[in-house]
């Protein structure tokens, strides 16, 4: 009685997800659910399993799905509007992660990792700019984000926990130190210095 119940339930499932009158909402949701969710949970048991075929599995989605994320954000408010886009969204999401066709591998092995490759050294170039140019702006305002840090804590009550401002410390803390001008200076920490 139980599958039959089952069987009821997936088919509605199914037929609501695939109408074509259905609302978007539903379909949507369902691009999060498969195209978010579920790799999550996914890539988490591949880690605690320690099982490094499932790990470049879920890495090698993570990379197809992050590039089609980013071209989405440019291109969604023009092609939403096409008939049908979540239903193709939705069946691309399903593909990337189909184990008999292996989508996410064959994206980036043709069109993601040559166009990577091509590119690098002008990425890298971009990285490592944007990355000089954070540092420079967290150390230039690091009192104004202590003071919202500040108020965050106190907004959700939990001020006793607040950790509190470098320069008040005595010690330094181990990954840095402190300046005479009394500003942290941060020092590059590897994990992979083991």
């Amino acid at each position: 009685m139980a599958l039959l119940g089952s069987n009821i339930a997936g088919e509605v499932g199914l037929r609501l997800l695939l109408s074509p009158l259905s609302s978007n909402i539903v379909v949507r949701t369902a691009c999060c659910s498969v195209g978010t969710a579920l790799p999550v949970y996914s890539t988490f048991r591949a880690i605690e399993r320690r099982d490094e075929n499932e790990q470049h599995k879920w890495l090698l989605y993570w990379a197809a799905y992050g590039s089609f994320s980013l071209v989405e954000v440019f291109t969604d408010k023009l092609i939403s509007w096409f008939p049908f886009y979540y239903h193709f969204k939705f069946a691309f999401l399903v593909w990337l992660q189909l184990p008999t066709v292996d989508g996410a591998k064959q994206l980036y092995s043709n069109h993601l990792r040559p166009f990577l490759l091509r590119h690098q050294a002008r990425i890298d170039r971009v990285v490592d700019f944007t990355y000089s140019e954070l540092v420079k702006l967290i150390v230039a305002h690091q009192a104004q984000i202590h003071c919202a840090r500040t108020v965050i804590m106190k907004l959700l009550g939990s001020d006793d926990q607040a950790p509190r401002h470098p320069s008040t410390q005595e010690e330094p803390q181990a990954n840095g130190g402190m300046s005479e001008q009394g500003t942290i200076t941060w020092e590059a920490e590897s994990d992979h210095s083991n």
